[in-house]
């Protein structure tokens, strides 16, 4: 936003104020308007939006600090910053209260106000483009490259907006594939740290040892191997946000190092002696209860506590089958290569009622090999390797199955022609008596089921 976009209202019972003040705000851009009074300037504010007003508190009538009260009510939005030659703590923290950006006192150098009005004007751009953005989030189902229009997934928006710009640590808790490190991307790209390091380590993939050197880094010598000092995760994503994924499963010994930098904000690489000041936020994740993990001892209470100042749990999208169009939705889009392919409404409905054990890691993996196995463009029922009952993991299971079958065929000596037949009638079971769905299933063209339906029936 540029000045000569921006609208301002001077209000001052002192004309010869207002025109200097007037002169001040022109010169720089701003398009400007005065009024002597606060009964003047609500009336004009009820007309239209100002970017922001510069209102004098002591006049004749009402008084600055009420025309702020009232203000609030015609345009909420809009910024105040009050002036007065009368200065005092009391009169600030009043003019605060009645809702002023900021206050000032006469007399005050010119570049101090168009700095502060500046600010105003910022503070409003900031605010509105936040409400653009959660008109825009409510609008649709996703957030950053989080998915989902359900309440629980809105609820997990709304929070991330709050939460985004402080600096306490976030405790994600969620089943494995439900989007644990999606939530914290998006909590630190949406935050006051988006342009600092965004650092991830799963505290499984390395044993204790090396895990604590990955972290806190190390100092030539400090171990076999060490021929070189090495920064570690804490100073490289210093200023930004490091991600702990898998809190649960790290040891004892480093939980208790680990609490000892969220107390002191300074890590001590391993070997060494040399304190150095971090500014990094925790973002941790598990999948582990641990409430349950403190009981057993093996989770340290205190530890549990600084990490979970600000909790937020992903639901298991069992619980939220309407996040399930979209999120197939945007799973055929990444797995297209391009192309123009959907899922059937059919199909869709199928998937929302699987159990999805994987969470959205299972029904991606679904799609993908849908997409890879079928040269259809829109995939159908038919197309998505799961069971009948909705359950992936059966369709996992399908081969052995078919395996154990084909074996209890052969010792029962079923002729081929017989067990050709059983199978087509299976498969007509399945699509409930749909003979392009079984057609498809069974890889022959559709004339050639109805020819061998119509046979069957004959030889009956």
């Amino acid at each position: 936003m540029t000045p000569d976009t921006c609208s301002v209202l001077i209000v001052d019972d002192d004309a010869a104020m207002r025109q200097m003040l007037g002169s001040l705000f022109g010169e720089q851009g701003y398009q400007v308007q005065q009024a002597s009074s606060a009964a003047e300037a609500l009336e004009l504010a009820s007309e239209r939006e100002f970017d922001a007003i510069l209102s004098d508190i002591k006049m004749p009538g009402k008084s600055g600090i009420a025309m702020v009260g009232e203000l609030r009510h015609i345009r909420p939005d809009t910024p105040v910053v009050l002036m007065t030659a009368f200065g005092s703590i009391d009169s600030a923290v009043e003019a605060m209260r009645a809702g002023a950006f900021d206050y000032i006192t006469k007399p005050f150098e010119p570049e101090a106000v168009l700095l502060t009005l500046e600010r105003a004007i910022e503070q409003r751009a900031l605010e509105e483009e936040n409400r653009r953005l959660r008109r825009a989030v409510d609008q649709t189902s996703s957030f950053g490259d989080l998915i989902g229009g359900s309440p629980a997934m809105r609820e997990i928006f709304a929070l991330i907006r709050k939460v985004a710009h402080g600096r306490s640590s976030v405790l994600i808790t969620g089943e494995s594939g439900t989007g644990k490190e999606v939530v914290a991307r998006t909590l630190h790209y949406h935050g006051s740290r988006a342009d600092k390091p965004f650092v991830p380590i799963n505290c499984t993939a390395l044993p204790e040892g090396l895990l604590e050197s990955e972290l806190f880094g190390h100092v030539r010598g400090a171990f076999t191997g060490a021929h070189t000092s090495k920064r570690g995760l804490f100073e490289k994503a210093n200023g930004g946000t490091l991600f702990l994924d898998e809190i649960g499963d790290m040891s004892l010994g480093l939980q208790s190092k680990l609490l000892r930098v969220l107390q002191d904000g300074e890590i001590r690489p391993v070997g060494g002696n040399q304190a150095t000041k971090v500014d990094v936020r925790i973002v941790a994740a598990t999948n582990k209860d641990l409430q349950e993990e403190m009981e057993e001892g093996r989770f340290r209470e205190d530890l549990y506590y600084r990490l979970n100042v600000i909790p937020i749990r992903i639901p298991p999208l069992r619980e939220r089958p309407e996040d399930v169009p979209a999120l197939a939705d945007a799973f055929v889009r990444k797995h297209s290569d391009g192309s123009r392919r959907s899922l059937s409404p059919q199909a869709i409905d199928r998937l929302k009622t699987c159990t999805w054990k994987g969470n959205a890691r299972e029904l991606e993996n679904v799609i993908e090999r849908a997409l890879a196995l079928s040269d259809e463009v829109e995939l159908g029922v038919e197309d998505l390797p799961i069971g009948r009952m909705g359950n992936v993991q059966e369709g996992f299971d399908v081969v052995a199955e078919s395996e154990a079958a084909l074996q209890h065929a052969a010792r029962e000596q079923i002729s081929l022609r017989d067990l050709e037949e059983l199978y087509i009638e299976e498969v007509l079971k399945l699509t409930r008596g749909n003979k392009v769905q079984a057609a498809k299933i069974l890889g022959i063209d559709r004339k050639t089921l109805y020819r061998r339906a119509e046979r069957r029936s004959h030889a009956h």
